[in-house]
């Protein structure tokens, strides 16, 4: 009984065992294979075909345009868009705020955010998953941690325009919008199990989904 339980116990260690740093030094995103299968990362440009020019992204350098219905836009720095963070576990994103703009409450599936406050007055906060809010005000060169997985949100609460710089320790951290991931799914959720969700009658989630409907 005591062999078994110490071979158990060998095999239990040698098949946690692994080494979850990366193999390779990089691994370049080649967003043009024709190979679909993604396993935490796109396909590896060949090492050869890299240059200096995919470990830069200048998309974060210009504002973003925030005249929509959330006074806000997120300009994101992910692999989808910098393919030098493939498999680096890293990203960031820009986010513009109008007066009175607001990154809506969403979710970060697969990843922690931080963010660095360049410019502007922000109440930012999360909620846990007991219903427990933390709100801050941040001023400029504040920063603010997000937990993965909680509700979360940015407000411009200043008199003028605001800018955070967001960082991720995901490559693709994902993000879920509330309203649109409630009332703008493909297909839709029924309008009964909204209505019954949030205690409104169908006519006011009807009402609600019209404004986020898919294009």
């Amino acid at each position: 009984m005591i062999l078994c339980l110490l071979w158990l116990s060998i095999a239990l260690v040698l098949t946690g065992a692994y080494d979850p740093d990366l193999l390779q030094d990089f691994c370049v995103a080649d967003n043009t294979s024709a190979d679909t299968v993604k396993v935490n990362g796109f396909p590896c440009k060949d090492p050869k075909m890299v240059k200096a020019s995919d470990f830069l992204f200048q998309g974060l350098r210009n504002e973003g345009s925030t005249n929509n219905i959330f006074g806000s836009l997120v300009t994101a720095g992910n692999v989808e868009k910098f393919a030098g963070v493939n498999t680096l576990g890293i990203s960031m994103n820009r986010v513009d705020f109008a007066p009175g703009g607001v990154n809506p409450p969403h979710i970060h599936p697969r990843a922690t955010e931080i963010a660095f406050v360049v410019e502007g007055t922000i109440l930012a906060g999360f909620i846990t998953t007991n219903n427990t809010l933390f709100s801050q005000k941040l001023e400029k060169g504040d920063v603010f941690v997000f937990p993965r997985g909680l509700v979360h949100f940015q407000y411009n609460i200043g008199a003028s325009s605001a800018m955070t710089i967001t960082a991720f320790n995901s490559q693709l951290p994902g993000a879920q919008v509330l309203p649109f991931t409630l009332f703008g799914s493909t297909p839709p959720l029924p309008n009964d199990v909204l209505s019954k969700a949030f205690r409104i009658s169908e006519e006011v989630v009807k009402k609600i989904s019209s404004k986020f409907a898919p294009n």
